[in-house]
Formats: structure tokens, sequence, C-alpha cells
């Protein structure tokens, strides 16, 4: 699975406006892959967490699975519309 679509299936997961959550990604000057996290404004308290813990863990686990595909460093942007 693609780091893109593992990261829009994580996210989709936690919220409830699983269809308006969008992912894309492009690459740094420097190889790095950079994955911008769409969710609906009411969602960003679920995706966030108490005190980021749960933008956290979804950092940590979409960077384990972009180390296992072999992919480079992975910055994850999480941001709401």
């Amino acid at each position: 699975m693609e780091i893109k679509e593992f990261a829009e299936n994580l996210v989709k997961s936690v919220v409830k406006e699983s269809d308006m959550v969008k992912v894309t990604s492009f690459n740094d000057e420097d190889d790095t892959i950079i994955l911008e996290v769409l969710v609906h404004n009411s969602d960003m308290g679920a995706v966030i967490g108490k005190n980021g813990k749960m933008a956290k863990a979804i950092r940590t686990i979409i960077q384990a699975h972009a180390y296992i595909l072999g992919l480079g460093r992975v910055k994850i942007n999480i941001d709401s519309f």
C-alpha cells in the first residue's frame, strides 16, 4: 500500500467526516516526502487529540510504515478546511 493511501485510511478511521479527508503528497528538494492531511474543521479535535497525543501517534505510525516501505524522511502536516 502506498504511503498516501495508508495515511488516508489511517486518518479516516479516526474522524467522523471520513469522506472529507484528503491527503496529498509531494517531494521536497532534499527528497523528503511531505504529506498534507486535510480534515473537516469539526474533526480537528479528534485528529489532534488531548495534548496532541493522537497527532503524534498518527505521525509515528505513518513514519513507521514509510520505514517499512524503504522510503526516506516523511513529514506530515495536518490541517483543516
